[in-house]
C-alpha cells in the first residue's frame, strides 16, 4: 500500500465487473418471467407469483453455486482470476436476490393470512417426524441469515475488525449456506414437482462443484525439497512483472524484476492474502493486484506511513536461470538486489 492507496476504489474495472453481473442477474429474471408464463400448462392459468418466486430462488441458488466455483476455477486457469479479485460483490448480490426470493414468498403465500406474515412462515409447516413433506423453510431462513452476515461483513472494516484467521472463517460458511440450500431445494421444490429435470439440474450442480474442488485441489504443483530453487529462466521474468515459485503447501515467493535488478519477497499480501506474484511494479513498489496495497522491493516493506512487512528471499543467478532460497528471511530484512543485464 502506498501513501496514494484509497480504501474503496471504485475503479473501471470494479464498474464493469458489477454492471455485467448485475445485467445478467436482472436478463435471467426478465426471461425467467417471461418465459414462465407461456409455459405454463395450458389447464393451469398462469401464476405470476410463484413465477417470481422459482425466478428468484432458481437464480439465488445458480449464483451461490458460481461463487464457490470461481477460487477452483481461477485456481486451475489464472485468466479467471479477475472473476476471484471482486467475489465478494457478488456474494452480496447473491444475497439480495435470494432476500428477493423470500420477500416474494412472503408477499404470494401470506400477505393476506390472518397471522403476520413471518409468523405464518415459520408455523406454516411443522411436521418434523416424517421424511416426506419434511419442513423445508427453515432450511432456506438459515442459508438466508448466513448469507446475510457474510454480506454484511464483506466491507474491509469488517476484515479488519476481525482479523483475517477469523473474517476467513467466518466467510467460510458460505459453504454451509450452500449446503442448506439444497436441502431445501431437495425437501421443497424437488419434491413438489414431477418433472424430473429440477432432480437432475440439482445433482449435476452439487456434482460439478465438488469435481472443480477435488480438481483444484489435487493439481500437481512442483514443491521443492532443496534449499535453493529453480525459478526457472531469467528471461521468463518480464521488466516490472513478477512470477510466482511454490516453496511449500500454502506457501509461496514471487520475484520480481524492475529494470537490471532482481528481488523476491513473499507472495501472499499481508491485506488479504492476495497473489503479489501477479501484480506489477508501479514507483519502485510490489503492488498487489487485489487491492493496491504496495511493498518495496528491497525490504518487503509498505512505503511510510504504513507498517506491513513482509518476508524477503535471497537470490542467486546460475546458467541463466534464477535459484531462490527458500528459507525466507524475517519480514522486513532488507536484501541486496540481484543485478542482471538489462
Amino acid at each position: 500500500m502506498s501513501v496514494r492507496y484509497a480504501p474503496v476504489g471504485w475503479s473501471r474495472t470494479k464498474l464493469v465487473y458489477d454492471a455485467v453481473l448485475v445485467a445478467g442477474v436482472l436478463a435471467y429474471l426478465l426471461i425467467y418471467l417471461h418465459l414462465g408464463a407461456r409455459l405454463q400448462p395450458a389447464i393451469a392459468p398462469p401464476d405470476g407469483g410463484s413465477i417470481a418466486i422459482k425466478a428468484f430462488g432458481s437464480c439465488a441458488f445458480l449464483l451461490l453455486g458460481f461463487v464457490l466455483a470461481i477460487g477452483p476455477l481461477a485456481r486451475l486457469d489464472p485468466r479467471l482470476l479477475p472473476l476471484l479479485f471482486n467475489r465478494r460483490h457478488f456474494g452480496v448480490i447473491t444475497c439480495a436476490v435470494a432476500a428477493g426470493h423470500a420477500w416474494t414468498v412472503l408477499d404470494w403465500y401470506f400477505a393476506f393470512a390472518a397471522t403476520p406474515p413471518l409468523e405464518g412462515l415459520l408455523t406454516a409447516d411443522t411436521a418434523f417426524f416424517q421424511l416426506r413433506g419434511f419442513p423445508f423453510i427453515p432450511f432456506g431462513i438459515a442459508a438466508l441469515l448466513i448469507m446475510a452476515a457474510l454480506a454484511f461483513t464483506s466491507h474491509d472494516f469488517w476484515l479488519n475488525f476481525l482479523t483475517p484467521p477469523v473474517w476467513k472463517r467466518l466467510h467460510m460458511g458460505i459453504y454451509a449456506a450452500y449446503t442448506l440450500a439444497v436441502v431445501h431445494v431437495g425437501l421443497g421444490a424437488l419434491q413438489s414437482t414431477a418433472n424430473p429435470l429440477l432432480a437432475m439440474v440439482l445433482a449435476a450442480s452439487v456434482a460439478a462443484l465438488c469435481t472443480l474442488h477435488v480438481a483444484a485441489r489435487h493439481r500437481p504443483t512442483a514443491m521443492p525439497t532443496d534449499d535453493w530453487v529453480d525459478a526457472g529462466p531469467l528471461a521468463a521474468i518480464a521488466d516490472g512483472r513478477g512470477v510466482i515459485v511454490p516453496l511449500a503447501p500454502g506457501v509461496s515467493a514471487a520475484i520480481f524484476r524492475d529494470g537490471a535488478h532482481l528481488s523476491a519477497i513473499s507472495n501472499h499480501c499481508a491485506h488479504q492474502n492476495g497473489p503479489l506474484g501477479e501484480g506489477r511494479v508501479i514507483d519502485g513498489c510490489i503492488t498487489c493486484p487485489w487491492h493496491g496495497y504496495q511493498y518495496r522491493l528491497t525490504d518487503g516493506c509498505a512505503p511510510a506511513p504504513f507498517t506491513e512487512k513482509l518476508a524477503t528471499y535471497n537470490l542467486r543467478l546460475a546458467d541463466g536461470h534464477v535459484w531462490l532460497d527458500r528459507r525466507a528471511n524475517p519480514p522486513g530484512t532488507p536484501v541486496e538486489p540481484l543485478e542482471v543485464a538489462p
